[in-house]
C-alpha cells in the first residue's frame, strides 16, 4: 500500500534525534518529582566529560525510530548495531534494521558506508576529527550516527543548547544498571537521559520527542556493553572491500537514511 510518511530524523540545529514518553500526564510534576536542576546539570556534565575524554570506546545499541504516516499512524522502526571509535578521528559503526545492513568506516579522511545487502558502498571526503564528522553527517547529509549527540568531545554544551527546563526524576534501572534519570525541555523537543550511577557514568538510554511535528514522533536509543581503553577490541577503520562491492552515490545506497525502500519522505510512492 502506498502511503506518505514524515521522516523525523533532524529536528533542531544541533541535530538531536527524537523521543517521547507521551505516557505521563501524571503527578503534576511538582510535589513527587525532584526538580534539582543543579544536580541534574552536574551529573550530565560528568557523563559528558567521562565519554568525551575516552580515547577509545565502544558500545552496542538498540534503537527505535518512529515515523508518522499520512493518516497519522505512528510506526516504529527497530534497529541494532555497534559503535567503536578511537579519538580523535577513527570510527567503525554498524546498523542492522531488518531491511538494511549498513557498516560505516571513517579513517580520519574518508567516510565509507557499505550496504551489505546491496553489496554497494558510497564514499565522501570528510577530513577532520570525530566532532567534525558528526556535525557534517548531520548538518550536510542528514545521516546522524547512532547516539551522535553523546559522542561529542563536549556533549554537555551541545545537549544543553536552548534547554528551558530541567527535571531530576530520581533513579531508574536500564538493562539491570541503576541510573540517574533526567528530563530536559526545549521549545522544539523534550528529551530524557538515563546515566549509570557510580564511577563510570555512561549513558544507558537517551530518548527525544518532537514538539513541532504532529503525533510527537520519538527516537530512543538504548546502550549496552560499554567498553573503554584497553577493553576496546582492535578494529580496522579503513574500508577494504573484500566482497567486491560496487561504488555508488550516497543517494543510491540502500538503507543509508534509516528507512525501508517502501517508505518515502513526505511524498507518495
Amino acid at each position: 500500500m502506498k502511503k506518505t510518511t514524515k521522516y523525523f530524523m533532524k529536528v533542531t540545529a544541533s541535530g538531536r534525534s527524537v523521543v517521547l514518553l507521551s505516557l505521563i500526564a501524571i503527578l503534576g510534576m511538582s510535589a513527587e518529582v525532584r526538580a534539582d536542576e543543579a544536580d541534574a546539570k552536574r551529573l550530565l556534565k560528568a557523563m559528558s566529560e567521562y565519554v568525551g575524554t575516552q580515547k577509545a570506546l565502544s558500545f552496542q545499541y538498540d534503537a527505535i525510530l518512529e515515523i508518522v504516516t499520512e493518516d497519522n499512524q505512528i510506526l516504529g522502526l527497530a534497529s541494532s548495531g555497534s559503535v567503536t571509535l578511537n579519538r580523535p578521528d577513527k570510527l567503525h559503526a554498524t546498523r542492522s534494521g531488518g531491511f538494511a545492513d549498513v557498516a560505516t568506516f571513517f579513517d580520519g579522511k574518508t567516510l565509507t558506508m557499505l550496504g551489505k545487502n546491496q553489496n554497494a558502498y558510497a564514499q565522501i571526503d570528510v577530513p577532520g576529527t570525530m566532532d567534525n564528522l558528526i556535525d557534517e553527517l548531520m548538518q550536510k547529509y542528514n545521516r546522524p550516527l547512532p547516539g551522535a549527540d553523546l559522542m561529542l568531545s563536549d556533549s554537555f554544551n551541545a545537549l544543553m543548547l536552548d534547554v528551558v527546563d530541567v527535571k531530576d526524576l530520581g533513579s531508574g534501572v536500564i538493562g539491570g544498571i541503576e541510573c540517574d534519570h533526567f528530563a530536559f525541555r526545549t521549545k522544539e523537543v523534550d528529551w530524557q537521559i538515563w546515566i549509570a550511577q557510580g564511577e563510570r557514568p555512561f549513558p544507558c538510554r537517551y530518548s527525544i520527542s518532537s514538539k513541532v511535528l504532529a503525533s510527537a514522533p520519538q527516537y530512543t536509543i538504548q546502550f549496552r556493553d560499554w567498553k573503554t581503553g584497553g577493553q576496546v577490541r582492535t578494529v580496522d577503520y579503513r574500508f577494504r572491500n573484500p566482497t567486491g562491492a560496487e561504488k555508488v552515490e550516497l543517494t543510491s545506497l540502500e538503507g543509508k537514511g534509516g528507512l525501508p525502500d517502501n517508505f518515502t519522505m513526505g511524498e507518495k510512492q
